[in-house]
């Protein structure tokens, strides 16, 4: 043991050398400003986007699912099926190796599986549908399911959540519920931990080692060559200061700009503004459904008739033609699971009803702990349109400031309000992770297995394990309303409107593309 951790000191040593190599003057610099620093390095204990993006950048993924949303293979050479879809077997693409010189294993696959089976929302039900998961050998694994699962490329594909990325097997042993304290990963760029300040910076190195897929880039699947030697993620709390900075060339890639300061990018002749996601986001309010008042459905119920989604849009700063003024659809609008099956509410405010809903529930005026993210833009803005829109039925609204690191520690806690807990958070979510009934994580209602939130009804637990067993397309569909219609009665959380957002990048920065999540492989600075 004594001998292996010795070779993996020296081999993390000899890629972060090489990766180096290039004199600091000779060397392409890429500075970027996403919507919010990474707070953790761990990607199966958080589902923040944040750490997402961060995962991306290290680790690899054994599929990824390409423009269309099809799972490609990215990890894998080759893989089967029997003919009952029982049985899968996977081989590793050669010569893949981690940042510290080891190489990609089937063992390092299977206990990177395993560990975010137990905490992400599709890797539970894989591995409930699932009765063995076994090394073949160097390359090779086998999952064997104990009962049908339409969804195992997908799966094995999955970006957000907690998104499957493949970590070294020693790494991946650490449970599930302890942070790992290493990111290592066998991606196409290598993290520079030394220079990492949380909340503030990550460095990151064109992995030299990286072997990429010889297809072309597609969504994020195909290849992923680096063209840049050094990618600097920069924190920018201040939006104007962002917004100048890339005005002035300090600065390359802006994932998100405020929408009132577009136009002034917009003006820049030096400054492209496009989008990178084609679908969009949405404001998600979730709700905690352990603690009064919405513990009650029909307390969670009164918001439906509170919210106008174009009002939160709107005082977001979203321009009319980035907004969809209405949108029910869990699944979001425009994609192909679009529904407003069993919706209510979210256009027309109903004061009144709001009111009498929360008699029913026995609203007793107590404090509502509105957890606000004031380092966001969109979240602060949808947070406050909202809190004033619940004050008109009667809620007495306690909207508390602070950063999104400290709400997404913050929304774990179960304990009631008086005791540092809470009761409502806007989130901002994208097309990944609102895809459908099993991987919109969300929506899971799984009580204590649940995110935060912890939502808890069976029914809603049947119908999204139903429809992602089933393979005849009609009966799918009508699995898809009934979830959809249930999950309007259950409100594992609430839409509050669907936008679509612009990044801005210099127009020396080439290969920028509408992946949804930000990537930056195949971006070239001339």
């Amino acid at each position: 043991m004594a001998l292996r951790r010795l070779s993996l000191t020296l081999g993390a040593v000899a890629a972060l050398a090489a990766a180096a190599a290039t004199p600091a003057l000779a060397q392409t610099t890429l500075r970027i400003a996403l919507t919010l620093p990474a707070a953790s390095l761990d990607p199966v204990q958080s589902t923040a986007a944040t750490v997402r993006n961060h995962g991306f950048f290290i680790y690899d993924q054994l599929f990824g699912l390409d423009s269309k949303g099809v799972p490609r293979p990215q990890m894998v050479q080759s893989w089967t099926a029997s003919e009952d879809k029982l049985t899968w077997r996977f081989t590793l693409r050669e010569g893949l190796a981690f940042h510290d010189g080891q190489p990609v294993r089937a063992a390092d696959a299977v206990a990177s599986i395993r560990r975010w089976a137990q905490r992400d929302v599709v890797g539970r039900a894989l591995a409930a549908a699932t009765g063995a998961m076994e090394v073949v050998d160097d390359r090779t694994f086998e999952i064997r399911l104990s009962q049908p699962f339409g969804l195992v490329l997908e799966a094995l594909a999955r970006p957000t959540g907690s998104a499957l990325f493949i970590m070294p097997e020693r790494i991946a042993q650490t449970p599930p519920n302890v942070a790992i304290t290493e990111a290592i990963g066998s991606g196409p760029f290598i993290f520079q931990a030394s220079e990492w300040r949380a909340g503030d910076r990550a460095v990151y190195l064109r992995n030299p080692n990286y072997r990429p897929r010889e297809e072309a880039p597609d969504g994020l699947a195909g290849s992923k060559a680096v063209y840049v030697d050094r990618v600097e993620w920069l924190t920018m709390p201040d939006a104007t200061v962002g917004v100048n900075a890339l005005g002035n060339g300090e600065l390359d890639f802006l994932e998100q700009p405020p929408p009132d300061l577009i136009p002034t990018l917009e003006r820049n002749r030096r400054v492209r503004v496009a989008p990178v996601n084609p679908v969009g986001n949405m404001a998600w309010l979730r709700l905690n459904h352990t603690q009064p008042p919405f513990n009650d459905p029909r307390a969670r119920q009164a918001l439906l008739y509170l919210i106008n989604q174009k009002d939160v849009l709107e005082g977001m700063g979203i321009r009319p033609e980035e907004q969809v003024p209405y949108c029910p659809a869990y699944f979001m609008c425009g994609t192909p699971l679009e529904t407003a099956a069993g919706a209510q509410g979210l256009r027309e405010p109903d004061v009144a009803r709001a009111r009498e809903l929360l008699r029913q529930a026995g609203y007793d005026g107590r404090p509502v702990v509105f957890m606000n993210a004031t380092d966001s833009g969109l979240n602060n803005a949808a947070t406050l349109v909202m809190a004033e829109s619940f004050k008109r039925a009667g809620l007495n609204m306690d909207v508390q400031a602070m950063d999104w690191g400290t709400l997404t520690a913050r929304r774990n806690r179960k304990e009631p309000q008086a005791q540092g807990g809470w009761n409502l958070f806007i989130t901002i979510a994208n097309a990944f992770d609102a895809e459908n009934p099993l991987s919109n994580l969300y929506l899971a209602s799984s009580c204590d297995a649940a995110p935060a939130g912890w939502p808890c009804d069976e029914e809603l637990e049947r119908l999204r394990k139903a429809w992602a067993g089933e393979s005849d397309p009609a009966r799918r569909r009508a699995l898809l309303d009934q979830v959809h219609a249930r999950a309007y009665e259950v409100l594992p959380y609430i839409n509050g409107g669907q936008f679509r957002t612009n990044a801005a990048w210099r127009t020396n920065i080439t290969g920028i593309r509408p992946t949804t999540v930000p990537v930056f492989w195949g971006v070239r600075k001339e």
